[in-house]
């Protein structure tokens, strides 16, 4: 899996924990997601291409690092996807924002796209799209299909949870869009839940069933 970046670092491990435990509390599943999303925006970003420019500060003036080129977009794939936009969106609040409906299907689990909405020019920007959950992959296929159709050319993916069966069909549909993730977990069951897993993150997110 050398496209699949697993983010091990102590502090989302410890918080994935906390919501993986059915006793977690529906404020603190969301407020988790929203911290975790801002360590994994930290990583998904880390290799970012920077310019200089001037500034002065209280004591001279210098040449200092700043970001080059277009602000990035971030793709949220509805509704879950909205969890992790906003604490990225902590990080990088300046960000475009572009937004995927879509639902499985219980029967076929085919994603069903329902509402497409995204910056004009993707084509010069990095698009990081983003869903609690790669597990058929359907979902995260179809929104990155759309994305391309768009113009996008420069994609992410960033996940909470992965099921190696998502995976492969992700990387079978777009190998040259890597993967960032917070745990690979074990499989898929018959209905499409990734176990261990923590359920359907959207519900946990809102409390709903």
């Amino acid at each position: 899996m050398a496209s699949v970046t697993v983010i091990n670092h102590p502090l989302v491990q410890h918080k994935l924990t906390i919501m993986r435990d059915k006793h977690t509390s529906t404020a603190g599943f969301r407020q988790l997601l929203r911290e975790i999303a801002t360590l994994l925006c930290y990583e998904v970003t880390r290799d970012l291409e920077l310019t200089t420019t001037t500034i002065e500060t209280p004591l001279a003036e210098m040449r200092a690092p700043t970001l080059a080129g277009k602000k990035l977009v971030f793709a949220s794939v509805l509704r879950a996807g909205n969890g992790l936009l906003e604490g990225m969106l902590d990080l990088v609040p300046a960000a475009r924002v572009a937004h995927i409906g879509l639902y499985r299907d219980p029967k076929t689990l085919q994603a069903v796209e329902y509402y497409f909405k995204a910056p004009d020019d993707l084509d010069e920007r990095l698009t990081i799209v983003v869903d609690p959950m790669l597990a058929t992959a359907n979902s995260a296929i179809a929104a990155i299909d759309r994305l391309q159709e768009r113009g996008a050319k420069d994609i992410r993916f960033v996940c909470l949870l992965a099921a190696p069966e998502g995976i492969d069909k992700f990387h079978g549909a777009h190998p040259e869009v890597p993967i960032y993730t917070a745990s690979v977990d074990k499989f898929l069951n018959d209905k499409g839940y990734i176990v261990p897993g923590l359920g359907d993150a959207g519900d946990r997110m809102y409390g709903t069933k």
